[in-house]
C-alpha cells in the first residue's frame, strides 16, 4: 500500500483525492490547500485529514500529487522532493522549460520519482488505437472546450493543446523540425484559440487546434497512415479504423475494369469508384472501460513499487512544455507581423 496525498484540491485536485480514495492499493493520507475551508470540505468527503500546512501533509505520505497553479509547480515540487516524496505534478509541468529542468534536477538529487499528469495518454480510446498506429504521415487534432474561469494564468496551448502535443511527441519519438502557429485572445488576457502545425524529420505533419471558448465539447484526434486511417474520439471514448486494400484500390483506379457491389470483376464502362467501397474495411475498435485519471494514478502508484512504467516521465513533460513554448513564440511572432501590417496599412 502506498500512502498518497494531494497538494491543492481545486476542481482537478479533488479528482485526485477521489481516485486515490477509491484505489485499493492506496491509502489517501490527506490533503492540503491554501484555502483551509476547501481542504476540510474535500477531506470530509473522502474521509481523510485536512492538514494545516504542506509540511504536515508531506510528513504523512510517501507520494503526493501536485495540483496547484502552474506558476507554483517548481517551488512545490522542490519542497516535496526535499522531503523525499515521490511526485506526480499536473500538466503543464512548469511555467518555463528552465523551471522544468530545475524540477527534474531536484527529483534526481533527492532520488525520488517525478512524473507528469498527461492524463490523455491513459484515455481508453487512445490506448485502443495504439496497436494500430504505424508511422502516421498526418495527424489532425481538435480540442474544443466551453469557457471556464480557471487556468487563465496560461494560454490555451499550455492549458489544452499540450495534451495533444504530448500524444504527437510520444508517437513521433522526436521533437519537430519546424513549428508555426496562430492564436487569438477572446475572453482572457491570453490566447484562447490556437492552431499549430508541426513538421517532423520522418515526414509526419501534425495540425493541432485548441479552443477554450467554443460552444461545444470536442476532443478528437485522427491519424492518417499508409493504407489506414484512425479516428479517435477522446471525449466519447470511441475508436474507428478504416483500412484500405491497396492492391484492390490500385486496380480500381487503373481503370482496366471495376468491381460491382458484390466484388465480382466486371468489364464495362462503370466508374472505378462504383466498387471502391469494397477496398475499404471499416472497423469499430473495441475500447475497454476505464477513467483516464484512475488509470494514470494507478500506473503512477504501481511504478513506485516497480510494477510498470508509470505516468508520463518528467522528460516527456519537459518535451511537451518545450514544444508548447515554441508554439507560443510562433503565435507571438505572427501577432507582431499582423500588427506591423495593420500599422503600415493605416
Amino acid at each position: 500500500m502506498v500512502r498518497a496525498g494531494v497538494w491543492g484540491v481545486g476542481a482537478w485536485g479533488e479528482k485526485h483525492a477521489r481516485v486515490y480514495h477509491a484505489l485499493p492499493e492506496v491509502v489517501l493520507a490527506g490533503v492540503y490547500d491554501q484555502d483551509a475551508v476547501r481542504a476540510r470540505e474535500v477531506a470530509t468527503r473522502y474521509g481523510c485529514p485536512a492538514f494545516e500546512n504542506a509540511e504536515a501533509l508531506l510528513a504523512e505520505c510517501e507520494a503526493v500529487s501536485i495540483a496547484v497553479p502552474t506558476v507554483e509547480h517548481r517551488a512545490m515540487v522542490e519542497r516535496a522532493a526535499a522531503a523525499g516524496r515521490h511526485l506526480l505534478v499536473e500538466k503543464p509541468m512548469a511555467a518555463t522549460v528552465e523551471e522544468a529542468d530545475a524540477m527534474i534536477a531536484a527529483a534526481r538529487r533527492a532520488g525520488v520519482v517525478l512524473q507528469v499528469g498527461h492524463v490523455e495518454r491513459f484515455n481508453p480510446a487512445l490506448l485502443a488505437a495504439r496497436p494500430h498506429l504505424r508511422q502516421p504521415k498526418f495527424v489532425e487534432a481538435h480540442r474544443l472546450a466551453l469557457f471556464q474561469p480557471r487556468s487563465l494564468d496560461v494560454d490555451v496551448v499550455f492549458d489544452l493543446m499540450i495534451h495533444d502535443l504530448d500524444v504527437v511527441l510520444e508517437l513521433a519519438g522526436a521533437a519537430p523540425e519546424s513549428v508555426s502557429a496562430v492564436g487569438v485572445a477572446v475572453l482572457s488576457g491570453n490566447e484562447d484559440i490556437a492552431n499549430a502545425r508541426l513538421e517532423f524529420a520522418q515526414g509526419c505533419v501534425a495540425n493541432l487546434t485548441a479552443s477554450r471558448v467554443s460552444q461545444e465539447r470536442l476532443r478528437r484526434i485522427r491519424f492518417f497512415q499508409e493504407d489506414a486511417y484512425l479516428s479517435v474520439d477522446l471525449y466519447e471514448k470511441t475508436c474507428d479504423l478504416l483500412r484500405v486494400d491497396a492492391a484492390l484500390l490500385r486496380a480500381l483506379i487503373a481503370g482496366g475494369g471495376t468491381l460491382d457491389a458484390g466484388g465480382a470483376p466486371e468489364g464495362g464502362a462503370a466508374a472505378p469508384e462504383a466498387g471502391a467501397g469494397r477496398a475499404i474495411e471499416r472497423l469499430r475498435i473495441e475500447v475497454d472501460p476505464g477513467e483516464p485519471l484512475a488509470l494514470e494514478l494507478r500506473a503512477f502508484v504501481r511504478s513506485l513499487e516497480g510494477r510498470g512504467p508509470g505516468a508520463a516521465p518528467a522528460e516527456a513533460g519537459r518535451a511537451a512544455l518545450a514544444v508548447a513554448a515554441e508554439v507560443r513564440s510562433a503565435m507571438k511572432l505572427r501577432a507582431r507581423q499582423w500588427a506591423s501590417r495593420a500599422s503600415v496599412a493605416s
